[in-house]
């Protein structure tokens, strides 16, 4: 009898962690600064681009960098060539595919929607420590024609959270 106490209290208590876990692992949509140290850039007066995991498709590649340049544009950084810059730029994004576990459809399937992850970072040149790293999570739409209008607003919210605001 105690023995199927103890395997009854056992799966229970293995249930209720996964339950736990998967509530864990529920997606959060947003923005989450990562890294910020304002004194090195509030000196950072140029930067320049470094490849990291970019996306795969050079028309989203371009995209990204150039919101990411608007950006840093609007808070005084210049965008350098060859040399040595005070910044670092790099990113990396992703796609995947988050599926709503609460609804069902008319047929009885899980809705999907795909989710874009966006990574950017401005690294010290020398130490590749991160001086900012921001990150976002969102929902997407897979029409191409929407996708830079929502590569602006993704980047421009992820800027909103650096420690140096825009020039008016």
């Amino acid at each position: 009898m105690r023995s199927k106490l103890t395997a009854t209290a056992l799966i229970s208590a293995s249930i209720i962690a996964l339950g736990v876990l998967a509530s864990a692992q529920q997606p959060k949509y947003g923005v989450t600064v990562r890294t910020s140290d304002k004194s090195r850039l509030e000196k950072a007066k140029m930067y320049s681009w470094t490849r990291s995991q970019p996306s795969a498709d050079a028309t989203i590649d371009r995209q990204i960098t150039a919101a990411v340049d608007k950006e840093l544009a609007a808070r005084g950084l210049t965008k350098g060539t060859a040399g040595p810059n005070d910044l670092v730029a790099t990113y990396a994004s992703m796609t995947r595919t988050d599926v709503d576990l609460k609804t069902k459809t008319a047929d009885g399937q899980r809705p999907e929607y795909p989710v874009g992850t966006l990574l950017v970072e401005l690294r010290d040149p020398a130490s590749q420590k991160p001086a900012f790293s921001v990150r976002l999570d969102t929902p997407i739409s897979g029409d191409r024609a929407k996708l830079e209008p929502e590569i602006n607003a993704a980047v421009a919210a992820m800027f909103q959270k650096y420690p140096i605001a825009a020039k008016k």
